[in-house]
């Protein structure tokens, strides 16, 4: 009776309480190392999770080409190299239209400037030019201070070249594989599981198929609201709406907050382009597309494989950008959305193996396993669904009787 006495000086509750206490602290110690880990292997963490994303929504044309016939090896490569061809042909029109507009922005951003100086002199609020002048004096002054800080960054980042080149060699070689290869590196991963390697597969396929999801109507999604906004600025004639639009869609990759800062570059320029009564028109569709986005494309594209509440979404982009900077937050919610969907996965119990379909020893071959073991009659279960159990009249049947089956039954 003793060592029930101290369990009874504790509330049921309490107890509760303890051990659930108990076990989130143990969790949340093994997820401050697994940080920590990640952190310190941020050069391979990365270039490994963007090839998950780029595999998840490039495998469909991979798979396509197989089912097709084709090789994996050429299937891949055919896949990859359309890839850089899409990449490349981008790039290069971001390039050339920015390069070719960029310094008639300059002018207009001028020319608006100028504008705006005489409305603020002889509009309503009469201010006065050295008012102005010591306003644009501080602003220039600040830019030059940008800049000189920008510069810094770039030759410390040129220091760093050659990680960033190492980082995308890796990532091209490990999405290769994973289109390739993948289906054979998740055979090998579940090998070392053992028992519980059903589980850890239905997890995966079910975080497979969130993921691929996800991406693909991410990309769907973002592709259209690229497309729209880029429309919307080259039909207001806005220098550099190639790039804007462009911005735009990489922007669409992380929620709310990204939209936001690519609306808002787009609307600063095409102020400083065309002026304020056409930054107003196309703040006004830009904020119409969005909302049609969020209450129509994304409920009916990406809404399959994620269903967060905004503020759940908020919160896993504050928590990735405050670990990963950009990229964290650009990989917070796919990530998020893949473990709330592998979870309940891991924790279900896997369905039972149906029983052997043969009877009392009906066709059951020399050495064919029914049951027994190689060569062994096997044995009737009543109690398996859809055996035949012992029913009254086969029981008790004399030797040399017929059973239910039209056999004689004998006993000898």
């Amino acid at each position: 009776m003793l060592p029930d006495r101290p369990t009874k000086l504790v509330p049921p509750v309490l107890a509760r309480m303890a051990a659930w206490c108990a076990c989130l602290i143990l969790v949340g110690v093994v997820v401050y190392f697994f940080a920590l880990v990640i952190a310190r292997l941020t050069f391979v963490a990365l270039p490994v999770a963007i090839a998950l994303l780029l595999t998840a929504l490039l495998f469909p044309l991979t798979n396509s080409l197989r089912q097709a016939g084709m090789r994996p090896i050429y299937a891949t490569w055919i896949t990859m190299l359309v890839a850089l061809a899409v990449l490349t042909g981008t790039g290069w029109l971001v390039g050339a239209r920015a390069s070719d507009e960029f310094p008639n922005l300059v002018q207009q951003v001028q020319s608006t400037a100028r504008s705006v100086q005489d409305w603020l002199i002889t509009g309503p609020l009469h201010l006065k030019e050295a008012q102005i002048t010591s306003y644009v004096d501080e602003i220039a002054t600040m830019v030059n201070a940008q800049r000189t800080a920008i510069t810094g960054t770039v030759l410390t980042a040129g220091a760093v070249a050659f990680e960033v080149l190492a980082s995308i060699v890796l990532l091209l070689f490990v999405t290769f594989f994973l289109l390739k290869d993948g289906d054979r590196i998740w055979a090998w991963v579940l090998r070392g599981f053992g028992n519980v390697a059903p589980r850890v597969d239905r997890a995966g396929r079910a975080a497979w198929a969130t993921l691929s999801h996800y991406v693909q109507g991410t990309v769907a999604v973002a592709a259209v609201h690229g497309l729209i906004m880029g429309i919307v600025l080259a039909g207001m004639g806005v220098p550099l709406w190639a790039p804007l639009a462009v911005l735009i869609f990489f922007a669409s990759f992380i929620p709310i907050v990204g939209i936001f800062f690519a609306g808002t570059i787009a609307t600063l320029v095409t102020l400083g382009a065309k002026g304020l009564v056409y930054a107003l028109i196309f703040l006004g569709i830009l904020i119409v597309e969005q909302q049609l986005e969020n209450h129509v494309l994304q409920p009916l594209i990406v809404g399959r494989a994620l269903n967060f509440h905004p503020l759940a979404i908020i919160l896993v982009l504050a928590i990735g950008g405050i670990l990963a900077g950009i990229a964290g937050a650009a990989v917070a919610v796919p990530v998020a959305a893949v473990i709330y969907r592998a979870l309940p996965e891991l924790r279900h119990q896997p369905p039972a193996l149906p029983p052997p379909s043969h009877g009392l020893g009906e066709d059951a071959g020399p050495g064919e396993d029914a049951g027994g073991g190689p060569g062994e009659v096997p044995r009737p279960r009543g109690d398996a669904p859809g055996s035949r159990g012992a029913e009254p009249g086969v029981e008790g049947a004399e030797p040399g009787s017929k059973g239910d089956n039209g056999r004689r039954v004998d006993t000898e």
